[in-house]
């Protein structure tokens, strides 16, 4: 058994509402295998159990940990050869990447999420070369990295199977390329074996393996709605409901993927996945830029969450989500850095600053615009919400799981900070990566003074530096000219895909007659 009594300058145990959060001076919390026993003052815990180990030195603003609710891979597009573009564009420069080692690489986001205090992640794997075999042996390895690396993880294989290039059929979108290009196309479709019946018994194999575990759930993720038939639509629903696990489904991101659901169906992505079951308390929709009125007024209704991914709206000229009108309607919102922060990194604390900053409207009335409580809610209980982890980690309080970070007060109070600046406030707003002094999961201290306790990150790094200095692969030198030569017929492809003056905000049409 392992008993423990964490101490804080200011303990932060959680989020009363958008403008106040709870707060203990001089506090600590006890933790016992994991889970929290006891929250109070220091004095009074240390009174109580004074043989106990302690953690902290009083001098840390002590914080539940963070949770990045939309996560898809280690080293970044831009490492990796693939720029920011518009997403549809985005897709095909994708192509460009490696045959990674899928452990190595998922240590490598995951020593940047842990260093700024991330304690929970939502992976959400991208499609996978290979036969379902293949890929949950691929899948093993990215859940070996997190358990290693001691971090939780809430896991969902990405569902596609159709349309997997462009917004078309892949046969009709090999047909309509030049003949010189129809049989790369064809090797790199082919190279996905996995069919939908395939993906749907990978999780229930995933989920029957793993989601046991203390640190590791397993859930759905429809991909997108051009990405899923109808019968995917129908078969993830079912799933969701007889194994009660939450969906991640990334929604009407661009104005493109709006354009594709009234080409569709004639409605909006939204009413149609709610044809199938999807739209329920157990739903999160990933980005939600282009979701209009009457889909923001259902999903507070249904009771869904949205996660907002700040940083990738911004890089890949996805628009600005309305975050002030999910707020304002009642719908549960998380945070999440998605494939790369800003700083192409994975920095929560960047990240919260650049949702706090972006929605800042014009105007004086304040619950018109985040808030700082706001803001950790959703990188805390409001991410935690999206998982299968449930309320069980996002706050510190009695009987919830010890997740949690710890922040020097020195390295944003000095050599100075008004003693009437709420303390929540000076670490959203100052608190940098290099900061974060000790790193709490399930009890266990994964990180602290620089250094994560269980894996060696230089040795890690260097691994992962070795593998990728060798040669590309003739495959990946094929994918690598494809993914060039698809371009213009890609660009071709959306030139006149959406009415600009349907979707385009600040399209006015010509004066002349």
């Amino acid at each position: 058994m392992t008993v423990s009594i964490i101490r804080a300058r200011t303990l932060v145990t959680g989020v009363a509402d958008r403008f106040t959060c709870d707060t203990i001076d001089d506090g600590a919390l006890i933790q016992e295998d994991g889970v929290i026993t006891e929250v109070g003052t220091y004095a009074a815990l240390s009174a109580r159990h004074p043989t106990l180990p302690v953690v902290g030195s009083g001098n840390e603003v002590v914080v539940p940990g963070f949770v990045n609710a939309h996560h898809h891979v280690g080293l970044t597009p831009v490492q990796l050869g693939s720029p920011d573009m518009p997403l549809e564009l985005w897709f095909i420069t994708r192509l460009v990447i490696r045959n990674l080692d899928l452990y190595l690489d998922t240590l490598y986001s995951a020593f940047e999420m842990v260093a700024s205090g991330v304690t929970t992640v939502q992976h959400i794997q991208s499609s996978l070369p290979g036969t379902a075999t293949e890929i949950e042996a691929r899948i093993d390895q990215v859940i070996r990295a997190y358990d290693d690396i001691g971090m939780r993880v809430s896991y969902c294989y990405g569902v596609r199977d159709q349309n997997r290039l462009v917004y078309q059929a892949d046969e009709d979108f090999v047909a309509s390329l030049p003949a010189e290009l129809q049989d790369p196309m064809k090797r790199f479709f082919g190279r996905f074996k996995a069919g939908l019946d395939d993906l749907m018994g990978l999780f229930e194999s995933l989920h029957a393996r793993h989601n046991h575990k203390r640190r590791v759930r397993i859930q759905l993720a429809p991909a997108n709605l051009h990405w899923c038939s109808d019968r995917a639509l129908g078969l993830l629903a079912d799933a969701s409901a007889k194994h009660d696990v939450p969906m991640h489904m990334h929604l009407v991101e661009t104005a493109y993927q709006k354009e594709y659901a009234r080409r569709l169906s004639g409605s909006t992505a939204l009413a149609h996945i709610e044809r199938f079951g999807l739209v329920n308390e157990r739903l999160t929709i990933g980005h939600g830029v282009w979701l209009n009125e009457p889909d923001i007024e259902r999903l507070a209704e249904a009771g869904s969450c949205i996660c907002h991914n700040c940083s990738s709206n911004f890089r890949l000229r996805s628009g600005v989500a309305p975050l002030n009108r999910f707020e304002a309607a009642g719908i549960p919102t998380a945070l999440g850095i998605d494939e790369a922060g800003l700083n192409d990194d994975r920095d929560m604390l960047q990240e919260m600053r650049l949702a706090l900053r972006a929605h800042r409207v014009p105007g004086l009335v304040e619950a018109d615009v985040p808030t700082i409580p706001q803001i950790l809610r959703m990188a805390t209980s409001g991410g935690a919400r999206t998982t299968p982890y449930g309320d069980a980690i996002g706050r510190l309080e009695a009987g919830k799981a010890a997740d949690l970070s710890m922040h020097d007060w020195n390295g944003f109070a000095w050599p100075y900070l008004d003693p009437e600046t709420p303390v929540i406030d000076a670490l959203v707003q100052r608190g940098k990566a290099q900061g974060v002094k000790t790193v709490m999961c399930d009890g266990e201290v994964v990180y602290a003074e620089g250094r994560f306790t269980r894996v060696d990150r230089d040795s890690a790094l260097k691994a992962l530096h070795d593998d990728l200095a060798k040669a590309l692969s003739h495959d990946e030198m094929e994918r690598r000219h494809l993914s060039k030569a698809l371009l213009p017929h890609v660009r071709r492809f959306y030139a006149d895909y959406i009415d600009p003056a349907r979707h385009d905000p600040f399209y006015r049409p010509s004066s002349r007659a």
